[in-house]
């Protein structure tokens, strides 16, 4: 019976316009208020009561989650790599120094690669400014500051979404892991109606970036410890060099949004560059190895690693990828920020996404959250990938 009411009451919700759905999500989390539409038609407060309450119940967890799980399931081209160091990969970065053949050291050789690359994370990321930027019909390449070896992987192309009377206001914009070259085409264009221009990035290894033995953008997240700092590292310095071609065009209101691995790469890419004045991170965790270890999407990844490292070793070698680690970077900055995490995430899991929430407030930095009621992947479906996108976009029209 309770079912059968839930399931009703979900028709009835699908069937409301756009303004509902945003409805819901004020319901949901009462603090994001003021970043949703002001006028709609809007469900009655009982019946969004009745949502909620249904929300509260086992089946609605338990209807979400095999949502969830059908939906990461419907790729059948997840591969499980072979366990790497990957000390060549950091051998290629320059600075700190990693011999490429650590007869047999490989270990303490990454420790200790990672321990000096967060001491000095500033040169860690620096890079040189690109000088062959080139716009033709909304098409932005250059050539990537960091040579991964792979022709295609090393031009980064960007989709340049310009909004009428911006008003001097750009976000880079990063979609999630694996994304396709139109993810979050849709979402650029959506800002572009809260105007505010969008520089739409394809993160290292994916899409047109993509080596030709590669049908998913596996060299960037893998159970190659090396090649994924690499990857990461190339990822946050493509993100600076979109942000100084913005910067090149008189905007001074940057900001910059990412998606799942796009909001790490975006986060971090932000704590080092004081010209980003606002940060959406939507779907967030403290530490990069946490969501690979137990995130419903990666455990092909998660298998290639084996007995070979705990999660804790993986958690301290990948910490220089990690939002974790640059938190400290943030007091003091004009830095306003969004933490967008789901209730029923089963990639980014809530446990880790509370721990940046709680980071941020016991900081007292300058943020808003948005909870979304449903997982990860239904995150991309109507109606949460309408309540994300109005919040996100709101937020930034209102911060940046």
């Amino acid at each position: 019976m309770a079912l059968s009411v839930h399931c009703r009451v979900w028709v009835l919700v699908r069937e409301f316009p756009l303004w509902c759905v945003a409805s819901f999500g004020q319901f949901v989390n009462p603090p994001l208020r003021s970043h949703l539409p002001e006028r709609g038609i809007f469900l009655p407060p009982a019946f969004v009561k009745l949502i909620f309450l249904t929300e509260m119940t086992g089946l609605y967890a338990q209807w979400m989650d095999g949502w969830e799980r059908k939906l990461a399931t419907r790729d059948t081209n997840r591969v499980v790599r072979q366990f790497e160091w990957g000390t060549e990969w950091l051998h290629k970065v320059g600075y700190p120094e990693c011999p490429a053949q650590t007869n047999g050291n490989a270990r303490a050789c990454v420790a200790d690669f990672v321990s000096a690359a967060l001491r000095n994370s500033e040169r860690f990321f620096a890079y040189q400014q690109p000088v062959d930027y080139q716009l033709r019909d909304g098409r932005l390449t250059f050539t990537s500051p960091v040579q991964s070896g792979y022709p295609q992987n090393d031009v980064v192309p960007n989709l340049w979404f310009p909004a009428e009377k911006d008003r001097g206001r750009a976000l880079v914009v990063l979609p999630q892991w694996n994304s396709d070259a139109a993810g979050h085409v849709g979402l650029a264009r959506l800002l572009n109606r809260f105007g505010i221009s969008a520089l739409r990035m394809t993160m290292a290894y994916h899409a047109e970036r993509k080596p030709p033995e590669l049908e998913r953008a596996d060299y960037h997240v893998s159970s190659n410890v090396g090649r994924t700092i690499h990857a990461c590292r190339q990822s946050v310095i493509d993100a600076r060099a979109c942000i100084d071609w913005l910067a090149a065009q008189g905007y001074r209101r940057i900001g910059i949004l990412g998606t799942s691995l796009g909001s790490c790469v975006a986060f971090i890419a932000a704590a080092h560059d004081p010209r980003v004045r606002v940060g959406i991170f939507n779907h967030v965790s403290m530490y990069f190895s946490d969501v690979v270890w137990t995130g419903l999407s990666t455990q092909n990844v998660r298998q290639g690693f084996g007995d070979t490292v705990s999660q804790e070793e993986l958690r301290r070698y990948w910490s220089v990828i990690s939002p974790a680690s640059y938190l400290d970077r943030l007091p003091g900055r004009d830095l306003q920020s969004l933490l967008v995490w789901a209730r029923h995430d089963s990639t980014f899991l809530p446990e880790y996404s509370q721990q940046v929430l709680k980071s941020f407030r016991e900081m007292k930095l300058p943020h808003r959250v948005f909870t979304l009621p449903c997982g990860h992947y239904t995150t991309g479906q109507f109606p949460f990938n309408l309540m994300d996108g109005l919040a996100m976009c709101r937020f930034a029209w209102r911060h940046l």
